[in-house]
């Protein structure tokens, strides 16, 4: 959840949260810069499988405690099956029962990087 925007709102207690259960989602992380090449930035990225719907993100390093934080983000979607690329950090981290590699599964969040590229140049 995005706490800084709760606590602007004037009664955070009446917003209603629904999380579903999404058997499948598609992970990658991304990365660009500020002002010059030095200064990366990179974005951590889990949408639905089915639907293409965000499901959680995050701004850190190309660290395993990226990736962390962000399957943190994702336990209360109980998601039983996870679609990456290749890279290790996946392999370490994912139980090998329900990891998937190959960009034939990872066309959706693929898609969105290359919209997110796109409209940041």
């Amino acid at each position: 959840m995005n706490q800084p925007l709760l606590e602007q709102l004037p009664e955070p207690e009446k917003v209603e949260v629904i999380v579903q259960q999404v058997d499948e989602a598609e992970m990658d992380e991304m990365w660009s810069f500020v002002s010059n090449k030095k200064q990366q930035c990179w974005l951590w990225h889990a949408i639905d499988h089915a639907s293409g719907k965000v499901l959680a993100y995050g701004l850190a390093d190309h660290t395993d405690a990226a990736l962390k934080s962000l399957m943190q983000l994702l336990i209360p979607f109980e998601i039983q099956q996870f679609y990456t690329d290749g890279w290790g950090g996946y392999a370490w981290l994912l139980d090998e029962d329900q990891h998937e590699v190959g960009k034939h599964y990872t066309q959706k969040i693929e898609r969105k990087h290359l919209t997110l590229r796109t409209r940041i140049k």
